[in-house]
């Protein structure tokens, strides 16, 4: 009982006037009376407040309701659930023991609930790193109307639960893809140029169709106008490259700039797949450390999926000659290949352009590299003093120095997208369905 019996501010608030009485009862004797009699009351009131809490068993129950995994940097909901056994209004204060990853130790909310009623609150977490989240128990705080003690109720709800890459976000762009309303997230409609389309079916001619597209001998044999039917190609390989190096360590809004390429990986390969192309993944740093090969099957995205999961990494310095290697070796053909990488200096772009050259030779590459966005908000920042004047002269060179390095990649045939960490989703898909609409996969 002691355990879990915790005295509450108005219990020494009272005592504390209690005392106060009884040493002013020195200089005033009536108060000394007065004093005794509340003293009295108190410890009715103790008597009371502590039957009313422990007379019954099981005064309080609850439990926590959890996803079975969580979307890294998205709110996932939360519920936990309370029902009042009791026969009199309590007062609750839950306490809910969270991971130690989210850094919050005073996480709590206060309830009111009626005799014989139960109720809920819902609430949200936002994970910032992949990996295993393990919630404590659930703690609940009775306290009755008297008010001067609370009896702790705590649940053992112990669980683990994964924290996988974005899978809300990839089922938000899924369902927008179905549906054909990509354009409210930012995501361009592309009209399709050329004819990189492949044969369908012969059908009858029906008005409107391209007389382009009529086909003269299955005319003369079934005495009508016969048409060629086309569909776009289908079942190209679009493979997420990720650099998993020192320079993608690089934090925006508590998430590293490998996981936002984690997460947008996820996405892109979702939406080839719902395009009818092929999606595959590899992975690496100072070596190549994951190989998922490009297939459209079922169970693909299940794949990727627990393999983007399982990423870790040093940081260590990136290999690109040994990314290339790998690539010639498992990409025999001519393919998509979305880099997800950064590049802070012109030079560290040059050390590793010859690899990227050879890439691009064999397959359509486009290099997806960041903003630093604290140059851009010293860029927009208004000048005040000689101090912000050189701080603005830097940040202009470097961001000068990014537009140069997409001028260099375009220079030697390599696409390129310069984007921030919260718009990399977006523009990669709007890169995607350009490069399809103009005929290059």
């Amino acid at each position: 009982m002691i355990r879990s019996l915790y005295l509450t501010n108005r219990f020494f608030l009272v005592l504390a006037g209690l005392v106060l009485l009884f040493v002013l009862g020195f200089s005033f004797p009536w108060l000394f009376g007065l004093a005794r009699v509340g003293f009295v009351v108190f410890m009715l009131l103790t008597a009371a407040d502590l039957l009313l809490l422990y007379r019954v068993k099981k005064g309080i129950s609850g439990h926590r309701i959890t996803p079975e995994r969580m979307s890294n940097g998205d709110d996932n909901p939360l519920r936990v659930y309370v029902a009042n056994h009791y026969r009199f209004t309590a007062v609750l204060r839950i306490l809910d023991e969270l991971p130690e990853q989210f850094q919050k130790r005073d996480f709590g909310v206060w309830l009111k609930l009626l005799p014989a009623h139960s109720n809920s609150y819902d609430y949200q977490l936002r994970p910032v790193k992949r990996g295993v989240y393990a919630f404590g128990a659930l703690n609940v705080y009775a306290a009755s109307p008297i008010g001067l003690f609370q009896r702790r109720f705590r649940f053992s709800q112990y669980k683990d639960v994964p924290v996988y890459p974005s899978f809300i976000q990839m089922r938000k762009y899924e369902l927008l893809a179905i549906s054909s309303n990509l354009t409210e997230q930012g995501i361009k409609r592309m009209r399709r140029l050329g004819h990189n389309r492949e044969f369908e079916q012969i059908m009858e001619y029906v008005p409107g169709d391209d007389f382009r597209t009529i086909n003269w001998k299955a005319t003369a044999r079934r005495g009508g106008l016969m048409v060629n039917k086309y569909q776009d190609e289908r079942s190209q390989q679009v493979y997420a490259l990720i650099d998993k190096g020192r320079t993608m360590k690089m934090p925006f809004a508590g998430m590293s700039l490998l996981d936002y390429a984690i997460n947008a990986s996820l996405v892109i390969s979702n939406i080839a797949i719902r395009k009818e192309d092929k999606a595959g993944l590899i992975t690496f740093q100072h070596r190549v450390q994951q190989v998922v090969p490009a297939s459209r099957r079922g169970s693909q995205m299940n794949l990727i999926l627990e393999a983007l999961y399982a990423q870790k990494t040093a940081y260590k310095e990136s290999n690109f000659e040994e990314l290339y290697v790998q690539v010639r070796r498992q990409i025999r053909q001519r393919s998509l290949l979305l880099l997800f990488s950064n590049f802070e200096s012109l030079s560290s772009l040059e050390r590793q352009l010859p690899y990227l050259r050879r890439m691009a030779a064999r397959h359509v590459l486009v290099v997806i590299f960041f903003k630093n966005t604290e140059l851009y908000q010293l860029l927009e920042k208004e000048v005040e003093n000689i101090q912000d004047v050189y701080q603005k002269t830097v940040a202009e060179k470097f961001a000068m120095e990014k537009r140069v390095m997409v001028d260099a990649l375009q220079n030697h045939g390599i696409h390129s997208v310069l984007t921030t960490p919260q718009q990399l989703s977006v523009d990669t898909i709007n890169k995607y369905l350009e490069l399809k609409a103009r005929g290059f996969i």
